[in-house]
C-alpha cells in the first residue's frame, strides 16, 4: 500500500463504527467511512469534543451537525496551501491520501530537467494541479464544476502559483479530451480523477464502469513522444488496483516503461492501522 505519511497538520486519529475521526489543522472532524466495518472503544478523546460531526442518513446522504468550525479555514502540505470548507456529502475540499501520488509526480517532474506539460481532468479542487505546478510544470486543470474550479483557483493563490502557467478550464473531461485530439494538443504527463458517477456541464452522464476504458485509452492518443507518467486513480469498489493495472497496460504498453498499481492509504494514530483510501495505477517511463 501506498501510504500518505508526511502531513503535519492533516492526521486520521482513530476509527471505528462507520466513523473516522480526522485532525484538519485545529479542528477535529468526524466523518462517515464506509471501509470501517470494525467496531472498536472509542479510547480518543476527540470523539467527545469534535468541531463538526458529519450524520449519514438511512436514505442516502448525510448532514453535517456543527459545534465549533470556522466557515473556512487552511491547511498545509509542504509549500502547499489549501482552503478548507465542510461541504456536500461530508468533504472538505481535500482528499489527503493523495498526498503520497503528489509527492510520487512532482519529483518525476523535478528530474525530468526539461518543460513537462500535465493535463488534470476531473480536477476537483486542484491538489494535484498546484503539486504539479510547484514541481515546475505547466499544467492543463479541466473539471465540470465552475465552483470547483474558482475554489481550484483559490488554492494556487494560496499557495503562491497565481501566476504559474496554469490553465484553468470548466469543461467536460471527454468532450475536452477530444477536441485536444483533433486540435493535435500533446501532454507529456495526464492525472485522471474520475468519480464513479456524474454529469456534465450540459447534464452528459458518466459512468465509470462504461466509460474510463474508452477515456484512457483517448488520452493515450494525448500524450507526447517523450512521456513522463500517467497517473489514474479510483474511489470506486469494483476497480481494484489489478484493474487499473489492467487498463493502463493494455493501453500503454507500447510506449514501454512499466505499470504499478496499489491500494492508497491513511495511517491511524490510535490503532497503527491503515486505513484504505481508493487505489491508484501508475505508468512511468
Amino acid at each position: 500500500m501506498w501510504i500518505a505519511d508526511k502531513w503535519k497538520e492533516y492526521e486520521v486519529l482513530d476509527t471505528s463504527d462507520g466513523e473516522k475521526l480526522e485532525k484538519w489543522g485545529d479542528y477535529l472532524l468526524i466523518r462517515p467511512d464506509p471501509q470501517v466495518i470494525w467496531n472498536t472503544e472509542k479510547k480518543h478523546p476527540g470523539w467527545k469534543k469534535p468541531n463538526a460531526h458529519y450524520h449519514r442518513s438511512q436514505k442516502g446522504g448525510g448532514e453535517w451537525e456543527f459545534f465549533n468550525l470556522p466557515q473556512q479555514w487552511d491547511l498545509h502540505y509542504h509549500e502547499l496551501s489549501f482552503h478548507l470548507k465542510p461541504f456536500s456529502f461530508k468533504h472538505t475540499g481535500l482528499f489527503p491520501e493523495q498526498a503520497v501520488n503528489w509527492d510520487w509526480f512532482s519529483e518525476k517532474i523535478r528530474r525530468a530537467d526539461r518543460p513537462v506539460k500535465v493535463l488534470n481532468l476531473f480536477a476537483y479542487t486542484g491538489g494535484a494541479t498546484i503539486a504539479a505546478a510547484s514541481a515546475g510544470a505547466a499544467v492543463t486543470h479541466v473539471d465540470a464544476s465552475k465552483g470547483m474550479v474558482t475554489w481550484a483557483k483559490e488554492n494556487a493563490a494560496a499557495s503562491g502559483l497565481s501566476e504559474a502557467p496554469i490553465r484553468w478550464l470548466v469543461d467536460d473531461c471527454v468532450k475536452f479530451a477530444e477536441r485536444e485530439i483533433r486540435r493535435g494538443s500533446r501532454y507529456d504527463a495526464i492525472i485522471m480523477d474520475p468519480p464513479s458517477y456524474g454529469r456534465g456541464p450540459r447534464g452528459e452522464v458518466w459512468k465509470i464502469e462504461e466509460a474510463i476504458h474508452p477515456l484512457i485509452r483517448l488520452c493515450a492518443g494525448l500524450l507526447s513522444d517523450t512521456p513522463l507518467f500517467f497517473l489514474l486513480n479510483s474511489y470506486t469498489t469494483g476497480l481494484q488496483p489489478a484493474v487499473l493495472t489492467y487498463l493502463l497496460s493494455i493501453e500503454l504498453k507500447h510506449l514501454g516503461g512499466r505499470v504499478e498499481s496499489s491500494e492508497i492509504g491513511l495511517p491511524v494514530k490510535q490503532n497503527g492501522l491503515i486505513l484504505p483510501c481508493g487505489a491508484s495505477g501508475r505508468w512511468e517511463a
